[in-house]
Formats: structure tokens, sequence, C-alpha cells
């Protein structure tokens, strides 16, 4: 059967891949959404200034 070493070689595999999957799914359903939201949302800001501007040089 398993030696006490592979035993705890297993449980820190376990430990990392767990810890990879949760930090994977993390990432995926709020902190890529937050950050490509809030970069739009800046885009559109920008644009907008950029839009008052022109029509305040055409005045």
């Amino acid at each position: 059967m398993f030696e006490f070493d592979q035993y705890l070689g297993f449980l820190a595999f376990l430990t990392i891949l767990t810890i990879g999957f949760w930090l994977m799914i993390f990432l995926i359903t709020f902190v890529i959404p937050y950050w490509v939201g809030g970069a739009f949302i800046e885009r559109m800001k920008e644009r907008k200034e950029e839009k008052k501007a022109e029509r305040e040089a055409a005045l």
C-alpha cells in the first residue's frame, strides 16, 4: 500500500489541485467579468467626453 511520504504527497497534490480549481472558478465568474465591465464603462465615459469636447470645439 502507500507509505506515509506518498500519502502526504498525494494530499499536497489534491490540495494544490483544489485550490487551483476554485481559483479558476473565482476568476472566471467574478474577476474577469468585473474587469471587462469596468473597462467597458470607462471606455463609454471617454467616448462621451470626446463627443462633448467636439461639440464645444464646434461652437
